[in-house]
């Protein structure tokens, strides 16, 4: 009887542990798709901090997580140079495996100037192979600065390379209205987004012009329902949530992408 006690315990323990090693191996089996970006896509540590949140904070909700993780490294303050430069895009890359996708959103932050004390976080302006040496105040030592196609190119190429799939988006437009009007205008980012997507030939989500369209639709008192009084850039709950139902609608349109067969 005491034989037939332990053996059945083996037997169990071996069962569990073969079903607990499926588990691990389903989960690792499945893909991720990995976002970055500045804070319009993660605010703060993308939980709401002062009420502003990022798109990318409710996009997980609109895949099926039984089939792909969804994971958020975008970070605040961040531009197309500054991801790769401090290190952060290293950390992503390290991570990504072939089958997985990663959707990118810069452009906000890439304005700024090239060489101030505050940040030093700026691009050069335009797709072009132009490039600048300047002296980063902040990190106290020479660097070449390139154009914000060149970093965009520059992810899209290290993610090829690792049998991943690259998607980029266009930067979410920041609050149309003035004087009580919605005052849509055109953004040189999301148009030199869309220029790199083509030239590299990788998926592109016209996300500023998705979201634009649904402004337009909408009065100002509507529209300004979906951002903060804090500053005209960072949306609340309710604007993240818009702007990440605009990324599912424009995956949606894109022909054999298969990330589109994760989407609920």
């Amino acid at each position: 009887m005491k034989s037939t006690k332990k053996y059945l315990s083996l037997a169990l323990i071996g069962a569990f542990i073969i079903f607990s090693s499926c588990i691990i191996f389903k989960q690792q089996d499945k893909p991720t798709l990995f976002l970055i970006g500045d804070s319009t896509v993660k605010n703060g540590k993308g939980k709401g901090d002062g009420a502003l949140w990022g798109w990318g904070s409710f996009i997980g909700d609109l895949f099926n997580s039984e089939k792909i993780n969804v994971e958020n490294d975008a970070l605040g303050g961040t531009s197309s140079r500054t991801f790769q430069t401090n290190g952060l895009w290293d950390a992503v890359l390290a991570k990504v495996k072939k089958g997985d996708f990663v959707m990118m959103q810069f452009g906000h932050n890439d304005s700024s100037p090239l060489d101030d004390t505050a940040r030093a976080r700026g691009t050069i302006k335009g797709i072009g192979k132009e490039s600048k040496e300047i002296y980063n105040p902040i990190k106290k030592k020479q660097e070449v600065v390139y154009t914000y196609g060149w970093y965009l190119r520059k992810f899209i190429n290290d993610i090829k390379a690792k049998g991943a799939t690259a998607i980029v988006c266009s930067p979410v437009p920041r609050n149309p209205v003035k004087d009580d009007a919605v005052v849509l205008a055109n953004d040189s980012y999301a148009g030199w987004a869309a220029e790199v997507a083509k030239a590299e030939k990788v998926d592109f989500i016209p996300l500023n012009q998705i979201i634009k369209d649904k402004y337009g639709a909408l009065s100002a008192a509507e529209v300004k329902t979906f951002f903060t009084e804090k500053d005209h850039t960072h949306t609340n709950e309710a604007g993240a949530k818009l702007n990440a139902a605009a990324v599912a609608e424009g995956l949606r349109k894109l022909k054999n992408n298969k990330l589109n067969n994760y989407l609920k």
